[in-house]
């Protein structure tokens, strides 16, 4: 490219951006932030803080806890499988509770003390 070409290119580019600062210099929204940030930086001056402290009291960062253990949940032991012979029929039940109903139909014929004697260990 020849060096008029160039010199050519730069003044256009030149007189682009001079017609935008033209165009932003008369913008009302502009003025108002210049104000507002030399207004702040005055404030900042005033109170002795910086930029980054002003960011850390508006914006500030979280805050890490250390994790609590969930509470411990106690767990009930297992029940043992009781084991019932009946000694006439040879019949045999294996529960873990007393809610059988076959172990309860025995309970009510024979008695609990009866029943509870055919318990294997």
């Amino acid at each position: 490219m020849s060096k008029l070409a160039e010199f050519r290119r730069a003044e256009r580019e030149l007189q682009e951006q001079l017609a935008l600062l033209e165009k932003l210099q008369g913008d009302s929204g502009l003025k108002r932030e210049m104000e507002f940030e030399d207004k702040l930086k005055a404030l900042m001056a005033s109170y002795g803080m910086d930029l980054a402290k002003v960011v850390a009291i508006l914006n500030p960062q979280p805050v890490e806890l250390e994790p609590v253990a969930p509470a411990a949940v106690k767990q009930r032991r297992p029940r043992q499988v009781k084991v019932y012979v009946q000694p006439v029929t040879g019949k045999r039940i294996e529960t873990k509770s007393g809610n059988h109903a076959l172990l309860k139909a025995w309970k009510a014929e024979f008695g609990v003390e009866v029943v509870e004697r055919w318990r294997q260990p």
